[in-house]
């Protein structure tokens, strides 16, 4: 069954001074029915985590607009993402001595099948109405103690070391990024990315039942109000984008 596909994004910068996430939706001019939504969240000096966000979403349009499906897989292209945009983060910090770290998760839309890769704890959701299928696992010191069992599922936010990363780009070690799918596409079908502005404070069953009542735009606001009221004035960034599929009409 033919489907429609409605895709938004939405920011805040919370309670810091600056934004420092980035998010972007990016059309193909040359392959029909591809798209590629980009989000990343940067950290690290002033003005560095900004600048390491954008080279994320550079990058991943600079490469995006290259991309021939017929001679690269789209792992490839989403590795290729990753890894172009560490070697330029590491290098402008040779250049500014500043400490510039971005996460990313990107996702690539095509016909009846969407492909991901992350690395950090930006996340991405997958909902079937407000089903939650799958999220990603974050690169995180608090998501490794609570797999291993070190931690029990409530520390994930409160630990005060809840953010501490174990990979992200411009970080010494280079990026290993996991990978993911899903296929084929069906009605009521919901991605979600976003950055831990939105999931620190919304919990994966509110985010299911949010998506699933509204459309897009308007669940990317009750989202986004829902994050800022429960930051009690300490919030940071928040960045989302949504992608929706429904019966054509």
């Amino acid at each position: 069954m033919p489907l429609s596909v409605e895709a938004i994004t939405a920011q805040h910068i919370g309670d810091r001074q600056e934004q420092q996430d980035r998010v972007a939706i990016l059309s193909s001019r040359r392959i029909r029915g591809a798209a590629l939504v980009v989000l990343a969240d940067g950290a690290g000096g002033h003005k560095g985590g900004a600048g390491a966000a954008e080279q994320v979403i550079r990058t991943a349009a600079n490469l995006f607009e290259d991309w021939s499906p017929n001679s690269e897989s789209p792992e490839t292209l989403l590795g290729s993402i990753v890894h172009e945009a560490h070697v330029v983060i590491r290098l402008n910090r040779v250049l500014t001595e500043e400490e510039p770290h971005s996460t990313v998760i990107a996702m690539l839309l095509q016909p009846d099948r969407v492909d991901w890769a992350f690395v950090g704890d930006s996340r991405l959701y997958h909902f079937s109405g407000a089903q939650l299928l799958s999220r990603t696992s974050d690169h995180s010191l608090v998501e490794m103690h609570i797999k291993t069992g070190q931690w029990p599922e409530a520390e994930r936010h409160r630990h005060p070391h809840r953010h501490v990363l174990l990979q992200a780009l411009g970080h010494a070690e280079p990026p290993m990024p996991d990978f993911g799918m899903a296929a084929p596409l069906r009605a009521g079908d919901t991605f979600l990315l976003c950055s831990d502005g939105l999931w620190d404070y919304v919990t994966d069953a509110e985010l299911g039942k949010v998506l699933d009542a509204l459309p897009p735009r308007q669940a990317a606001e009750v989202l986004v109000n829902a994050a800022r009221h429960r930051a009690n004035g300490r919030g940071d960034n928040v960045s989302l984008a949504i992608v929706k599929f429904s019966e054509k009409a």
